[in-house]
């Protein structure tokens, strides 16, 4: 067992834990969907029902994640505690969003336009970036070999740079302080945490052409680290 960044690198199908996250995120959404359109009175329901879509949004990918682009194995460890995680920040953040604890409805401004962008833009980024790389790895030249190219050519891990974005916008759009606790603690997790343990795991695996392509490459933002 390949272990990098707390999860296994193996390749599997995990067809069962894959399919047990799918479900659950599924539940989850669900609820959002009846919390943002479900008729409550809430202070601020635009906002509870913008929300509730960037939850629909999140799970369409993690759909395309599992079902297509996750090719390592998936612990059912990983999953309960991953499902977990999700139900706390997207009934939470839409909660916070609807005015369910403040009582008061904020005005929509430029700062949530620019919310909805950093949404659109980190979703983008993140996942044309793995299918980028899936339809170079399905190549048969490509076997054994690092991708480089597409939207990893800005920066090692766009993806991770995609999903922080992605938080960002989604905080901004809770409207609350408490909101930026998810977005700063997923930062956090990816510079600390899962790069230095991904990129010792692909040192490893591809040697001198990942450590070539690092040397040139930001790491996580685009042009600055």
């Amino acid at each position: 067992m390949a272990q990098s960044g707390g999860v296994d690198r193996t390749h599997g199908p995990s067809f069962g834990p894959k399919l047990t996250f799918t479900a659950v995120h599924g539940a989850i959404i669900a609820l959002c969907v009846w919390l943002g359109f479900g008729g409550f009175d809430w202070a601020d329901p635009v906002r509870a029902k913008v929300l509730a879509g960037c939850a629909v949004l999140y799970f369409l990918r993690n759909v395309a994640t599992m079902a297509v682009l996750l090719k390592r194995r998936v612990q059912m460890s990983e999953v309960l505690g991953l499902a977990v995680f999700v139900a706390v920040f997207e009934v939470g953040f839409l909660l916070l969003g609807a005015g369910a604890i403040s009582g008061t409805a904020t005005p929509f401004g430029w700062g949530d336009w620019l919310g909805i962008g950093l949404v659109l833009v980190g979703s983008a980024l993140n996942t044309g970036s793995e299918f980028q790389r899936w339809a170079w790895k399905a190549r048969p030249t490509s076997q054994g070999r690092c991708y480089t190219g597409g939207l990893f050519a800005y920066s090692q891990h766009i993806n991770y740079f995609g999903d922080a974005l992605l938080f960002a916008g989604w905080a901004t759009l809770a409207a609350s302080i408490f909101a930026w606790a998810i977005p700063v603690f997923i930062s956090a997790t990816f510079v600390f945490y899962h790069i230095p343990a991904l990129d010792a795991y692909l040192a490893g695996r591809y040697g001198d052409e990942f450590k070539s392509y690092a040397a040139k490459t930001a790491k996580f933002v685009p042009f600055l680290y």
